[in-house]
């Protein structure tokens, strides 16, 4: 039972809760009349990039990584992975106008809303985690969103010691082609407290069992914590399978975060895998990587990116 007040709450009163919040209606379809996709026609799989694409710093502007200089190559990098669904993390507003502009055919969910506290500048709480997918492929068919606290209809608020307001996002959607609708998951767990890591991701598996057991989801994000924490012990144990390692086997692959330099990263032999892609119901993955994408040395993060190919 997860607690979203100073009181006790029921489990279903918390599904009533997050059920009441950002649940966006039934989309026109000629909102997603697109010419120019990039995407394979009638594809059977579908390929989700999870994407942490650090935010826009005037002191990385300074050290030569900043967003004007490596948001081309982001763009072209997660062009060529030809992505159907794109989770994205650490997003500001302008990052997410620029990607926006950089990917007409795909819509964006999650990015608009109440910032996350009063700073509007730098690296403090407004960067959101938003979801992109593509608008010739699938139909919308809700979306939401909700806040890792013990209150999460209220915009901003933070709980367990957590250094900044966190929030997951999701869409619903259904492939034009088959018919088959599925959720999409994103998030971005806190980077200092144990205990918020821990409560936020509670939350997120506790929303999304209402759902029924074998209904197809997937959960997408940097969770801040390594396949040794109890944090990626909570979402094996609810029933979700890594993607990752249900291709290539159980075996630490290494590290996610390289600050911007790659293979030259000083602490590559003691840096796990912190960013995820899970899958729950029937989802059968197919293929799934780490992408040490660059262009000539010039990294589009400080995180290096994922894929998932799975079957709906």
């Amino acid at each position: 039972m997860i607690a979203l007040s100073t009181s006790q709450t029921s489990r279903r009163s918390f599904v009533k809760g997050i059920s009441l919040l950002a649940c966006v209606p039934l989309v026109p379809n000629a909102l997603y009349a697109s010419e120019g996709s990039n995407l394979t026609e009638a594809k059977e799989t579908h390929r989700v990039l999870c994407c942490n694409i650090r935010v826009a710093l005037p002191e990385d502007e300074a050290k030569g990584f900043g967003w004007s200089q490596r948001k081309d190559v982001c763009v072209r990098i997660i062009h060529n992975h030809k992505p159907d669904i794109l989770c994205l993390q650490e997003v500001l507003r302008v990052q997410n106008d620029d990607l926006k502009k950089a990917f007409p055919d795909y819509f964006s969910f999650g990015f608009e809303g109440p910032e996350m506290d009063a700073f509007k500048e730098g690296y403090h709480g407004i960067a959101k985690n938003p979801i992109f997918f593509s608008k010739k492929r699938y139909e919308l068919l809700g979306a939401g969103g909700f806040w890792l606290s013990e209150t999460p209809l209220v915009a901003g608020s933070k709980s367990w010691n957590t250094a900044r307001a966190r929030q997951a996002n999701w869409v619903r959607l259904r492939d034009r082609k088959s018919s088959k609708d599925f959720r999409v998951v994103n998030l971005h767990l806190d980077h200092k407290s144990q205990p918020a890591k821990e409560g936020q991701i509670k939350m997120v598996l506790e929303e999304a069992r209402q759902y029924p057991t074998d209904y197809p989801q997937i959960l997408s994000g940097d969770l801040n914590s390594n396949a040794g924490d109890v944090v990626y012990a909570n979402v094996r144990s609810a029933g979700w399978i890594d993607t990752y390692t249900s291709v290539h086997g159980e075996a630490e692959p290494g590290y996610t975060v390289h600050q911007f330099k790659g293979d030259r990263y000083e602490k590559k032999d003691k840096g796990r895998k912190i960013d995820f892609i899970f899958s729950h119901g029937k989802v059968k993955p197919l293929k799934s990587e780490i992408l040490r994408d660059h262009m000539n040395g010039v990294y589009p993060s400080d995180h290096y990116f994922l894929s998932a190919d799975v079957e709906i």
